[in-house]
């Protein structure tokens, strides 16, 4: 019985140190993954250190992103005085942990609960390589998915309890989340379906809950969107209309299961039927459980967010540009889908009363788990064979081409006499040149906003920093420039680029 009880405890914190560990080992190179994403992060973060304002390196507030993140990594370079670039691994590394240490006190509350099972999805969770790259980048992903089980966790309470203190606690999970990241108002849609879904509570009282929850659960998302208006103009900044339909956001996303399946690209031909058949059958469980009454189980709670979510990522990618759907934007769902799909055996060895074919069957599912957890592995072990043993480091900005770059090198070394003060810089990769020198820039218009782009070409002097690995076919590109001004190459870095300067004769 004491052996029971340690081992109930000490397996999880066991795979949550693993889990530390291999975020370790994936940022022991170059350091933790930069991205452009990151940048805004961090110069947001610093200037709230520095300033209290929350604005990114050009000097403008963060709009494009909530603030939370920015306020998480500033508080914390506030409190240690350790830049987030700095501290990145290991705050990844222990929000890497906490997320695994979650996950095995959530599976521990599965009804029915198995040993073996939650060993085999501890070492299915550790071993994600959607999960591993995401914690491997300073990205707000990996708080908004710790966030995701926080609310599980304290929406079952309230399930459990239906007081409105209990509510209140997950409704304030669902507000942080949702100024972490904007599509945590899936989180806000989880928790509404659950409400509407929940046959204890009488309707008066139900209506007055989803009342409290929706108002606290929006109020800060409508303070962060009322201050980018009033800062910018826009709530979210400017966006584009999305370039992909329905139907190829829908591809899109099999093909990103069918990678998490272990499937190969010559069987992506299975992308569109597979993500039908994820999404009805996340609706069919949803059904299947309200007809049961079991809505206020952890598994019912991950999928209602599973489907919700999948299907917010799916829409919103239809009506809005953005990053192609991939394994970043969808490793959120990577947990919750894991267990919508794997529970459901638990539930089946139950119902088996032969001894003999629930072994059998027990013995199926765990030879095909560790098939899952074996391929996984050997993604990571290539995923490290790459970027650590032939010393890459993570592809971004603290990468080798960049580590090696005579370019970053010459930005790196503050040498600012070819630029005259006054005189505006812009570049195809302003994060770049924020990132390598401290110098703030102005992005080169995108294509789809014409009158930024003439007004632009107005421009009677200015510095353009060109980064041809870097080259954006959103963005107007040097071609393009060149057709209309003459540019003078003022500094060459051969095929990584070049410092050009363009004065209007008189």
């Amino acid at each position: 019985m004491q052996l029971s009880r340690y081992l109930k405890n000490s397996d999880t914190l066991i795979a949550a140190l693993i889990g530390f560990v291999a975020v370790q080992v994936f940022c022991s190179y170059s350091g933790i993954g930069i991205s452009p994403d990151s940048i805004m992060y961090i110069s947001a973060a610093r200037s709230f250190n520095a300033s209290g304002t929350l604005h990114t390196f050009n000097h403008v507030p963060i709009v494009d992103f909530p603030v939370f993140y920015p306020i998480f990594l500033g508080t914390i370079l506030l409190i240690t005085r350790v830049d987030p670039v700095m501290f990145g691994a290991i705050l990844n590394g222990l929000m890497f942990a906490s997320l695994i240490f979650t996950s095995g006190y959530i599976m521990q509350r599965f009804v029915p609960s198995a040993r073996v099972y939650k060993w085999l999805m501890l070492v299915a969770i550790i071993l994600s390589p959607a999960l591993l790259q995401a914690y491997s980048y300073l990205w707000s992903e990996t708080l908004f998915i710790l966030e995701t089980l926080l609310f599980l966790v304290a929406f079952r309470q309230y399930l459990l309890k239906h007081t409105v203190k209990a509510l209140i606690v997950a409704a304030l999970i669902a507000a942080i989340s949702c100024v972490t990241r904007y599509a945590a108002v899936t989180i806000v849609g989880t928790g509404g379906v659950l409400l509407l879904l929940d046959r204890v509570l009488p309707l008066k009282k139900k209506i007055v809950h989803i009342i409290i929850y929706g108002f606290v659960c929006i109020s800060l998302l409508v303070s962060n969107l009322l201050f980018n208006a009033l800062m910018s103009g826009t709530t979210t900044g400017p966006r584009e209309p999305s370039i992909t339909p329905f139907s190829k956001n829908l591809y899109y996303f099999g093909t990103v299961m069918c990678d998490w399946m272990g499937l190969t690209p010559n069987q992506y031909f299975l992308a569109t039927p597979l993500a039908v058949i994820i999404l009805l059958g996340f609706i069919a469980a949803l059904a299947y459980n309200y007809y049961r009454r079991r809505v206020d189980s952890f598994e019912n709670l991950a999928i209602t967010f599973a489907l919700v979510y999948g299907l917010f990522i799916v829409l919103s990618s239809t009506f809005s540009r953005y990053e192609r759907i991939n394994h970043r934007l969808l490793a959120p769902i990577y947990i919750p889908a894991l267990w919508g799909y794997t529970s459901w055996g638990l539930l089946l060895l139950k119902n088996i009363a032969n001894k003999t074919t629930k072994n059998i069957v027990a013995a199926i599912f765990i030879v095909m788990m560790l098939g899952f957890v074996t391929k996984e592995f050997l993604i990571d072990k290539a995923r490290y064979s790459d970027q650590i043993a032939d010393e890459y480091g993570n592809p971004g900005y603290t990468d080798n081409s960049w580590l090696e770059s005579p370019f970053a090198a010459y930005l790196k070394s503050g040498d600012k006499s070819l630029f005259k003060p006054g005189v505006k810089i812009y570049t195809d990769a302003h994060e770049a040149v924020y990132f390598f020198s401290g110098m703030s820039s102005y992005l080169v218009p995108h294509k789809f906003f014409k009158k930024d782009i003439a007004k632009f070409y107005q421009a009677k002097r200015y510095y353009l920093i060109w980064f041809n690995v870097l080259e954006n076919p959103e963005l107007i590109n040097l071609k393009d420039i060149q057709k209309v001004k003459s540019l003078k190459k003022i500094k060459d870095f051969g095929e990584e680029g070049a410092i050009y300067e363009y004065q209007e004769v008189q």
